[in-house]
């Protein structure tokens, strides 16, 4: 295990293929701040995962930003970095939402490819408790994963909803009770890690290219090197002989 930011995050492998980014500020409701989101940005990039898994302490995933005492540079913005890099990493990301994931925090988890939540976790978007205009790309990432009317109803009524709701919106992708969830998340994101590595990644690709209107034709070649990649060859293989199949990555 390593300690990342002054320890407010965690990194560790809990399983074969799965790294595990534990936030780890209860303090601040696992508030991110600058500290955390820099080591985010410069900690993700550098990971060699099938698959990474984000969750936190306590019974908060993360209250949001916490914008007292930033340093950065005019123009410099940490949140969008740390979440530039998590969307840039290649291979799937899950969030294990241990409890409530407010603003900032539940951008965080849009970020990620799906995400798990502990049955008593509350969602919520307080900008305009705040007097704050969200910023484009978070609310992309909003209409992306819930739609427009969704997205309306918890930017303009400022509510926070529970579990259930957020799992009928598609919010989540799985509720259960939190005493399951540290099991349960480490289980799914190490199924997850265990497929074919070229398919996850250049599924993954191919989903979030598309839904930004990306070339079609990028994703033709993608799949065409994939088809005759040494994991295509080995993945038939195992299925007609019945076994687990060896990926190579290549």
């Amino acid at each position: 295990m390593r300690e990342l930011a002054g320890g407010k995050l965690r990194l560790d492998d809990p399983a074969a293929g799965v790294a595990r980014l534990t936030i780890d500020n209860p303090g601040k409701r696992n508030a991110l701040d600058q500290e955390m989101l820099d080591a985010i940005a410069e900690t993700v990039p550098a990971l060699d995962a099938r698959c990474l898994l984000i969750t936190g302490v306590g019974r908060t995933f993360s209250a949001g930003y916490d914008v007292g005492g930033l340093r950065s540079a005019p123009g410099a913005d940490p949140f969008r970095e740390a979440l530039a890099a998590l969307e840039a990493f290649p291979a799937p990301a899950v969030a294990a939402l241990n409890g409530h994931a407010i603003g900032g925090g539940l951008e965080l988890a849009l970020t990620c490819d799906l995400r798990i939540a502990s049955a008593d976790a509350k969602f919520g978007m307080p900008p305009a408790r705040l007097g704050l205009v969200y910023a484009h790309t978070g609310l992309r990432r909003f209409l992306d994963a819930i739609g427009a009317p969704r997205t309306r109803e918890l930017f303009l009524t400022a509510r926070n909803v529970d579990a259930v709701i957020a799992e009928r919106w598609g919010l989540v992708n799985e509720v259960m009770p939190a005493y399951e969830l540290a099991e349960r998340a480490v289980a799914y994101a190490a199924e997850i890690a265990a497929l074919a590595p070229l398919a996850q990644r250049g599924n993954k690709h191919a989903i979030r290219a598309l839904l930004g209107g990306a070339d079609e034709q990028d994703l033709v070649a993608r799949r065409d090197a994939a088809l005759a990649s040494e994991d295509f060859r080995e993945g038939v293989r195992a299925f007609a002989e019945k076994r687990e199949p060896e990926w190579r990555g290549r």
